[in-house]
């Protein structure tokens, strides 16, 4: 009798045990998902392929890093004002973070997110545009990446294609200080490699196909800026260009895919992931805006539309074309 009230004890026992140790384990789940899950808030200027490609490349890069991240997306479709209207929504819901794409959703989110981390990318000069204090000592509450492209370097491949090309033209967005600092480095830089430049504003998408057949009529060749304007027009700047049997230079890959030659450039998408690493650096590691540098792109690649490259008749083993990234096949 004695021994069956033993045995019974001991069961009592390893059933509590057992009982405690679930709950826990249940504890511990929780509390580390509460440290783990981040509302972040994301605000894009307008959508066409490098800006979605450096919005996918940031939830990728956080979803490779193990940040669990409740993602609210906002579009602006290229409306400026909205870009402050969705910022100011986000702050409101009290997001732990804000990613800006574009300039101009940069400004809006520092203009409102005063007390939020806020990362940006697809901006070209930070400190120009006033969303950061220095590319190194950034200062405050927002940080992030540049696309800046290595613009010398594409103005010389026009003569490393044709050196005939003497004159180039470059289309672009009046409303857009991104666009602006983009021109006055190229008019710059182009008479180092012996070039001319001349340029044509817009600030409205339905001016497009105007504007650039008065500019096409004036130049050798057209130089594609990171302008969103631009390249929400990409397809219309494309055909326009095989039609004058034109060479195409851009300063980002995704205008090579929708249908402009060849770029050495770098990728949104890596861009995104970058600027995920540095929300894993905020949310994660607990580490200030104001102590991460604005980063540049780690790579560059050379990539062209094999579909233009033979619209333009151009020899498939010049030693630009021949090793460089195939799309648009």
């Amino acid at each position: 009798m004695k021994k069956v009230i033993m045995t019974k004890l001991l069961i009592l026992v390893l059933i509590a045990s057992m009982m405690l140790t679930a709950c826990s384990s249940s504890g511990g789940k929780a509390s580390a998902s509460s440290d783990k899950d981040y509302k972040i808030g994301i605000v894009q200027l307008a959508e066409h392929p490098a800006l979605d490609d450096a919005r996918m490349g940031f939830e990728d890069g956080l979803k490779e890093l193990g940040v669990d991240a409740e993602i609210i997306y906002q579009n602006a479709q290229g409306d400026v004002p909205s870009t402050v209207t969705m910022s100011q929504k986000l702050v409101d819901d009290g997001v732990d973070l804000i990613y800006a794409i574009a300039t101009p959703a940069a400004q809006s989110a520092k203009q409102v997110a005063k007390d939020i981390p806020v990362l940006f990318s697809a901006v070209t000069d930070p400190v120009e545009a006033e969303i950061v204090a220095d590319w190194v000592d950034v200062g405050g509450n927002v940080t992030g990446t540049s696309d800046k492209a290595p613009t010398l370097e594409q103005l010389k491949m026009f003569k490393e294609l044709d050196p005939t090309i003497e004159t180039i033209g470059i289309i672009y967005n009046t409303s857009e200080a991104n666009s602006q600092i983009q021109v006055d480095e190229v008019m710059e830089l182009a008479p180092e490699v012996g070039l001319e430049v001349k340029t044509v504003g817009v600030n409205n998408i339905n001016d497009m196909a105007q504007a650039i057949d008065s500019l096409l009529s004036k130049v050798d060749a057209l130089y594609a800026l990171s302008d969103n304007l631009v390249a929400s027009s990409v397809d219309l700047v494309a055909n326009k260009l095989i039609q004058y049997n034109m060479i195409s230079i851009c300063a980002e890959e995704s205008q090579v895919g929708g249908g402009l030659l060849i770029t050495n450039g770098l990728s949104y998408y890596e861009l995104g992931k970058q600027t995920a690493q540095m929300a894993k650096e905020i949310l994660v590691d607990g580490k200030s805006p104001a102590d991460i540098p604005v980063g540049l792109a780690e790579k560059t690649v050379i990539t062209v539309n094999e579909k233009t490259m033979k619209a333009l008749g151009l020899d498939e083993n010049h030693p630009l074309l021949k090793d460089a990234v195939k799309v648009g096949k």
